[in-house]
C-alpha cells in the first residue's frame, strides 16, 4: 500500500511540474492560445535602418507593442512595418510613427503620436504619416566635414 502511494506522490509532482513548464512555455513565447490580446497596425517607411522584429513600440513614453514583421513594397521602394499594438490603445489616423533611437548608441524603436484630430485606425490599417530615422554617418560627416556645397557656393 505505502509503495502506490510514494509512486502517486512522484506522479502528482511530475504531472504539476509539467504542467508549469508548459504554462511557462505558452507566456515566455508569447503564444496566444485563446486569441490575440492585440491588433495589427502598418506603416510604411523609406528605412527601416537598425529596426528588428521585437523592437518595442512606444506611444507617450510608454510600450504599447512590438515590431511583428517587415515587409517590401517594390512599386513605391518603401518598406511595410506590421505593428501589433495591445487591443485597449487606440490610435487615430493622423498618427506619426516615427522611428527612434533610445539613448545615444541605444536600440531602435516606433514611436507613436497618437493624433486624436481623425477617425479611429481599425486592425489592419496603414499609419500614413511616418519618419524614418536619420544617417547617422550621413550626420556626423557634414558635422565634422562642413557641408562642402554651402561652401563651394560662398565662394562663386
Amino acid at each position: 500500500m505505502k509503495k502506490y502511494h510514494h509512486e502517486t506522490v512522484a506522479g502528482l509532482f511530475v504531472l504539476i511540474g509539467l504542467i508549469c513548464v508548459g504554462y511557462l512555455t505558452v507566456k515566455l513565447g508569447n503564444v496566444h492560445l485563446w486569441g490575440s490580446d492585440s491588433y495589427s497596425l502598418y506603416a510604411r517607411f523609406n528605412s527601416v535602418s537598425g529596426l528588428r522584429i521585437g523592437n518595442s513600440i512606444e506611444m507617450l513614453g510608454l510600450e504599447i507593442g512590438e515590431i511583428a514583421g517587415f515587409s517590401m513594397d517594390q512599386e513605391k521602394s518603401v518598406v511595410v512595418a506590421e505593428l501589433r499594438i495591445r487591443k485597449p490603445i487606440k490610435v487615430y489616423d493622423d498618427a506619426i510613427a516615427s522611428i527612434k533611437t533610445a539613448g545615444l548608441i541605444g536600440d531602435k524603436y516606433v514611436s507613436i503620436d497618437p493624433g486624436g484630430a481623425g477617425e479611429l485606425l481599425k486592425p489592419g490599417a496603414t499609419i500614413t504619416q511616418t519618419e524614418s530615422p536619420p544617417d547617422l554617418g550621413e550626420l556626423i560627416g557634414k558635422y565634422a566635414f562642413g557641408d562642402i556645397e554651402k561652401g563651394s557656393k560662398e565662394k562663386k
